[in-house]
């Protein structure tokens, strides 16, 4: 059973202040997305990787992934995250329904290999699986301007990725989702979301994420970054 990596790149740089998407910016010396490519790499779990990068910046992805004997292809993707899911499955197509499937965000360039093995090892039983890290805050839901529900802060989770399935599994709950004339107006925010929605009946698996594998979204998130790159060496997948 081949374990595939899709690395999505589709983001922009606008939250950051940047004119062109936040997977080419540098941290560390290093393209963003260089890194996260570089970490599927050097997993020997991952057999082969695929680049969805944001319209328009195709050879600009090309680049960044040339160093990387795992990378088979660079697609450009949609407009939406699930739209670039939808490019990576299209591009998947040949592949047997047992093939692993690893949807990574880009823009998280510190994802180590202990996540990717954990991921990889669940699903040879599981057919659904997320990356979580406990929450530190107490999360309330909120209407109207008041508290109306504090969940217990113990059985909440922060969802980072990779997220993975049976390549058989994430194809179906798409099917689903996109014979549901609701679903384009009220889009989950990630892909267990759609399984969780189209697919209920499927357990997602949790492996535990880390607090290290952050999200660069925000201006202090480029901040947090560089120190954690500061003084590193030659690490797994710093080719190029």
């Amino acid at each position: 059973m081949s374990t595939t990596a899709v690395v999505l790149a589709g983001g922009t740089g606008r939250r950051l202040g940047l004119e062109g998407p936040k997977q080419l910016a540098s941290v560390g010396g290093r393209p963003i997305l260089s890194r996260a490519i570089g970490a599927f790499d050097a997993a020997p779990e991952i057999d082969d990787i695929l680049v969805v990068m944001a319209p328009g910046h195709r050879a600009a992805a090309e680049l960044a992934a040339r160093p990387y004997a795992k990378v088979t292809g660079v697609i450009e993707g949609g407009a939406s995250r699930t739209d670039s899911t939808l490019c990576a499955l299209s591009a998947l197509a040949g592949l047997p329904g047992r093939t692993r499937v690893l949807f990574h965000d880009a823009a998280r360039p510190f994802v180590d290999g202990r996540i990717i093995a954990e991921c990889a090892a669940a699903l040879e039983t599981a057919e659904a699986v997320a990356v979580a890290v406990p929450s530190s805050d107490t999360v309330v839901v909120v209407e109207d301007g008041r508290v109306v529900e504090m969940p217990r802060r113990d059985s909440l989770r922060r969802f980072q990725t990779p997220q993975g399935f049976r390549l058989s599994t994430i194809r179906t709950a798409y099917e689903r989702a996109l014979a549901d004339p609701e679903f384009a107006g009220t889009p989950p925010t990630d892909d267990c979301g759609v399984v969780h929605r189209y697919l209920p009946e499927v357990p997602i698996v949790v492996v535990p994420g880390s607090e290290r594998n952050i999200k660069i979204t925000h201006p202090v998130d480029l901040i947090v970054a560089e120190q954690i790159t500061a003084g590193e060496e030659d690490a797994p997948g710093s080719a190029g």
